[in-house]
């Protein structure tokens, strides 16, 4: 799959308003709108793209934009970030696949820095099946050990706007979860929050 495009990027926003960090691991004075905040020089490759959620609101106006967004995203993790962003209530939503469950391992190894003092909850569907239980219960071991506090919770969400009012609702600061679900959330982006200012601090963290 081609990464790098000279004006835009596979996940659809302008290349002009991302960030880039490089680090595996990200540093404890990490600030997504400051690359230096967490600077590495010995890799070329980016890590991470973070997008200050006030500069996406106009460009989801862009019908191109949105077709953009149906035809899937780079392998790059990208971070929207909202005001004052922190790591301190996580959300994790666990789909059964192992691409989600891949991309909780992801999400652990680059923010480990800054979320050992944070609470997480991993959202997972009521039902799975038997050869995913285990590997359901390493993720919930792998989140218990790296944050400090944890709560799973086995509930039917038929949507990403469902974790979107869950992490509202309870005051969550990051939802992590799949890009296979970015075209719906920028659709909600656009029914919530057109014309309007962002009033929450939740952020977005999304990846294959």
């Amino acid at each position: 799959m081609e990464l790098k495009l000279p004006q835009t990027l596979h996940l659809g926003f302008p290349a002009g308003i991302l960030n880039k960090f490089f680090c595996k691991e990200l540093s404890k004075s990490f600030d997504p709108s400051l690359p230096n905040s967490s600077f590495c020089p010995e890799t070329d490759r980016s890590q991470l793209y973070t997008i200050d959620i006030f500069e996406i609101l106009d460009c989801l106006q862009s019908p191109d934009l949105q077709q953009q967004l149906d035809r899937g995203g780079c392998d790059i993790p990208v971070l929207l970030f909202g005001p004052d962003f922190s790591a301190s209530r996580l959300l994790f939503h666990y789909d059964g696949s192992s691409n989600s469950a891949d991309l909780i391992r992801n999400f652990i190894s680059l923010f480990g820095n800054l979320i050992q003092e944070s609470k997480a909850t991993i959202i997972s569907p009521s039902f799975i099946p038997k050869s995913k239980i285990r590997e359901e219960q390493e993720i919930i071991q792998l989140v218990a050990t790296s944050v400090k506090e944890t709560s799973f919770i086995k509930f039917n969400f038929t949507g990403i706007g469902d974790f979107w009012s869950y992490g509202e609702k309870h005051n969550c600061s990051i939802l992590v979860t799949s890009k296979l679900y970015q075209a719906d959330l920028v659709e909600i982006f656009l029914q919530t929050y057109k014309g309007k200012e962002w009033s929450h601090p939740l952020s977005f963290y999304l990846s294959l």
